[in-house]
């Protein structure tokens, strides 16, 4: 974690560690099933795995902040903004990272980055407004506790690594060998089972990342909270985006999808059950709760 203000959170740290581990390990036997595989083809499959590992990690953030519509502004368009990441950053002591917004009618926020140096955070214009200055700060603050806990760097990672899995299953099936599946013996057998083995590697990866990606948001919540010393403005934030979150059409919702595990609060109909089941995010009354539990500890004398 960075050197700042935001308390530490060894939970989030050992879950991070872990999960880059595991799914690490699911790489290496996915690549080894590959490489028995493919023979001669080997070099080719890690010039295109490395490649588009590289590129996803230097981009992945401009992507996220260009697929949202972000665009950077500065302290004269945008006083009131800049203000509240001025505060943030004098209260954690961080260096202030770039300032955007983004024209859209959904209320929500988010960060992107691989470090401080790259930090930016986000606002749409429907979250300007429709918080109030002390809700916008909680929920600026939690996104700004995701740069400094570095946990969008690791989300992308291991979100890549599962779909670099698939990827690379469909260079070998398309390469031309699977051609020889046809043919009797080991090599046919071979070639049939690694979309099983890549199922496999996508699907424990995807849990793995959702896993993790709850207890983050979680640790966000708990460290913003904290760092502002008022649970309340961010609980007050929470319900009243979660419910402005049912009168965004669907259309709009969907739009925004790919982009969940990124936002303060994912941009889900509250009366899509499945997309709760697997979001990126715990639910309103878990985030609710831990706050609400927050409030009475700071409270006490």
């Amino acid at each position: 974690m960075t050197r700042t203000r935001y308390s530490k959170d060894r939970g989030l740290t050992t879950r991070m560690v872990t999960t880059m581990f595991l799914i690490g390990l699911l790489y290496v036997v996915l690549v080894g099933v590959l490489l028995a595989v493919l023979g001669k083809f080997w070099p080719v499959i890690l010039i295109v795995a490395g490649g588009l590992f590289i590129a996803q990690f230097w981009f992945s953030d401009k992507i996220a902040a260009f697929g949202m519509g972000a665009r950077e502004v500065t302290p004269e368009q945008a006083p009131e903004l800049h203000g509240v990441v001025d505060r943030i950053c004098a209260l954690a002591d961080m260096p202030k990272p770039k300032v955007a917004i983004a024209d859209s009618d959904i209320p929500n926020a988010f960060a992107t980055g691989r470090s401080e140096r790259s930090a930016l955070v986000c606002a749409t214009t429907g979250l300007l407004r429709r918080l109030e200055p002390e809700e916008l700060e909680g929920v600026l603050a939690h996104e700004m506790s995701h740069v400094a806990h570095r946990d969008v760097a690791v989300m992308t990672i291991a979100s890549f690594l599962g779909v670099l899995a698939g990827l690379m299953t469909r260079i070998a099936l398309y390469s031309g060998l699977s051609r020889s599946a046809s043919n009797a013996g080991p090599a046919g057998i071979a070639i049939l089972v690694i979309p099983l083995v890549s199922a496999m590697v996508y699907a424990i990866g995807f849990l793995l990342t959702r896993l993790l990606s709850r207890y983050r948001e979680l640790s966000a919540d708990r460290t913003a909270a904290l760092l502002t010393g008022r649970p309340s403005a961010l609980a007050s934030a929470l319900t009243k985006v979660d419910s402005q979150m049912a009168r965004i059409p669907t259309r709009d919702l969907r739009k925004a999808e790919p982009y969940n595990a990124f936002f303060f609060v994912p941009a889900f109909s509250s009366r899509e059950s499945l997309g709760r089941l697997l979001s990126s995010h715990p639910t309103l009354q878990q985030r609710l709760d831990q706050l609400a539990r927050m409030s009475a500890e700071l409270a006490r004398p």
